[in-house]
């Protein structure tokens, strides 16, 4: 499965899909070649210690973890740069989102003690706590869906992540701003990833126990689990790895407007003993702290259309499968700012890793969970890989153009909108899907309605991680990652069309404007008549690429730039609403210069760029882009 829960890959993903379109604004980074595998902990130490030399990454957080105890529990490079200390397997790290597995473990022990089902509505159990959901009558948000993220909430809102909430409890956290709990789709359709509902859920368990979550979690998890030094809350240096935006700077503690859903500081020894928690399921030597059918079930998606239909791999209860190299983790990744983890393991194989960074490098993280995997699974046999099927008889229903239909962001739906674009065929007995924002991926039919992908590079996937999903009231879907829905052709090739007219008339109006300004300096040359149909809409694409570059920045440097006003996103917010009155103001001024007072040349060429500032300025006003203030 795509890593979409990453939050740093996701805003990657989509800057690079931004700066496709304004290249002044960058490119995000690649990832590496995978390594070779390592033979030994010292070969991989070393693999690990060049990684984070080679990307500005000061120190990581290792523990590699078998069945019956860890194998390597470490820290590796360094806690702090200003006082040169070295990381180590006591080192705390911040965690992220994969705290929100103690939420699902949380309500799960009620669960198990009769005091709530997955299945109860929320608004029944925690009616003071606000969402909008417009089917609650037929379809209420449930427990489970704030777990599985299925209740159609967007995922925080960057004023959620900008605000340092030092002090305040979950219930204040949760009051302080709650627009972006609102049900964008039915719940229990499909999977969207939302901060907000694991902190409900934590909500819940204070509720149900009169207990705050943090002191629950430490009596009913930390405890019995042994992780003695992990925490919800800051503990002073140099117990606490410094986190480092750019591998040099240091980032300010960030404290969580809702702490259950990723603010865990752990040490490697901490998350050594929740790994062996996990593939003991749910034992601690001889005594069990959770069944084992209750871990099976955080692995076991069951909301979304695709679980209803059979599909087993997705996202749980704040636990998901991922697929690399022909091998099958559970698990969960988290960002934050200045940090990147990873918890990952195979029970069939009785083997698991954790991993954190103190630098917002994804191409280090990536790498480095390469390498560890490289290791882990070097003398591993693969799961065997189903056998081929035939395709579903009503396949060929489904080939076409599909977009994007459940948008993590919805501050970035206009961008996914625009150019995510996936266009399905089925061809000798496979399902290919090819992206407009790019990548070819070829799918082999398992049974049903489900497929498996095959890579070109890497083994095949060995189960199934897509579906076609029985059409319904709202349409026709698929699944592969995430859930499109189908469009007509026409309105496809319309959608790309206007998004490449726009593209090109960007890049015309600035490569022609050095000949026409430089021609203005001879007084020869010079046409007072044609200057409004030449400098509005060049003002409008440098406004366009300065809206672009500055979020894009903004975003890759601190989420708090955006979430208060600065001037970065007061110069998002104005560059937006500049880009919107250049491109109108660029149509006024070509429908109000006389034909003959300007050359035909200047004339085609103002009919053939400034309609396409128009019809973007009119599509980002539709989504609300014009004029955005991101930190309302």
């Amino acid at each position: 499965m795509e890593s979409v829960f990453i939050m740093k890959a996701r805003w990657a993903i989509l800057a690079a899909l931004l700066a496709a379109l304004a290249p002044a604004a960058g490119a995000a980074q690649t990832p590496g070649e995978k390594p070779k595998p390592a033979q030994s902990i010292a070969e991989l130490k070393q693999q690990i210690e060049k990684i984070l030399a080679d990307n500005d990454t000061p120190g990581a957080s290792i523990a590699i973890v078998r069945r019956d105890g860890p194998e390597w529990v470490a820290g590796v490079g360094k806690s702090d740069l200003a006082t040169n200390h070295a990381a180590t397997d006591e080192t705390l790290f911040r965690i992220g989102s994969v705290s929100k597995g103690f939420a699902a473990l949380s309500i799960l022990k009620l669960v198990n003690e009769g005091k709530l089902s997955l299945m109860d509505p929320v608004r029944r159990l925690v009616p003071e706590i606000w969402f909008e959901n417009r089917w609650e009558a037929t379809d209420p948000v449930r427990v489970a869906d704030l777990l599985e993220h299925t209740t159609g909430w967007d995922d925080w809102h960057i004023a959620e992540f900008a605000k340092d909430a030092k002090g305040m409890t979950l219930r204040e956290g949760l009051d302080y701003y709650r627009k972006s709990r609102v049900s964008r789709w039915r719940p229990g359709t499909r999977m969207s990833y939302s901060s907000s509902g694991p902190a409900v859920a934590a909500y819940i368990v204070e509720k149900l126990t009169g207990k705050r979550f943090e002191d629950y979690v430490a009596g009913n998890f930390f405890s019995p689990i042994g992780m003695k030094t992990a925490t919800y809350f800051e503990v002073p240096s140099p117990r606490l790895a410094t986190l480092y935006n750019d591998g040099k700077t240091p980032t300010p503690y960030w404290n969580l407007l809702e702490r259950p859903a990723g603010a865990i500081n752990a040490s490697a020894r901490d998350m050594a003993a929740y790994l062996q928690f996990y593939l003991n399921r749910g034992k601690v030597g001889d005594v069990e702290v959770m069944p084992a059918a209750s871990i099976e079930r955080m692995e076991t998606p069951t909301r979304t259309w695709e679980a209803q239909q059979g599909l087993k791999a997705g996202y749980g209860l704040c636990n998901y499968w991922s697929v690399y190299d022909g091998f099958v983790w559970h698990g969960h990744d988290g960002t934050v700012a200045g940090g990147d983890s990873s918890v990952a393991y195979m029970p069939d194989y009785g083997v698991g890793y954790f991993y954190s960074t103190n630098s917002s490098n994804y191409t280090a993280f990536t790498q480095i969970g390469e390498a560890i995997r490289a290791y882990i699974t070097r003398g591993l046999t693969r799961p065997a890989v189903p056998a081929a099927a035939a395709l579903p008889a009503n396949a060929q229903e489904y080939a076409g153009w599909y977009v994007f239909d459940a948008p993590r962001d919805e501050i970035l739906h206009f961008l996914e909108r625009a150019i995510g674009l996936d266009y399905v065929r089925f061809r000798n007995g496979q399902m290919l899907l090819t992206s407009i924002a790019g990548g070819n991926h070829t799918l082999a039919p398992v049974s049903g309605a489900d497929f498996r992908e095959l890579h070109k590079d890497a083994p095949p996937d060995p189960v199934a991680t897509a579906a076609l999903i029985a059409p319904n009231a709202e349409g026709r879907f698929i699944f592969f990652g995430e859930t499109s829905r189908k469009i007509p052709t026409l309105a496809a090739w319309l959608q790309i069309a206007l998004v490449f007219w726009f593209a090109l008339a960007c890049a015309a109006i600035l490569l022609y404007a050095p000949f026409w300004l430089i021609g203005g300096l001879f007084k020869k040359r010079r046409r007072p008549q044609e200057r409004a149909m030449r400098l509005w809409p060049l003002t409008a694409v440098l406004c366009f690429i300065a809206f672009v570059t500055l979020f894009v920045v903004a975003v890759n440097i601190s989420n708090t730039l955006l979430g208060s006003p600065t001037v970065w996103s007061v110069g998002v917010c104005l560059s937006s609403l500049l880009f919107g009155v250049a491109a109108v103001a660029s149509a006024i001024a070509l429908r109000l210069t006389r034909k003959e007072a300007t050359r035909s040349f200047t004339r085609w060429f103002a009919w053939l760029t400034t309609p396409a500032l128009l019809v973007a300025a009119l599509y980002l006003a539709w989504w609300g882009v014009i004029g955005i203030r991101t930190w309302v």
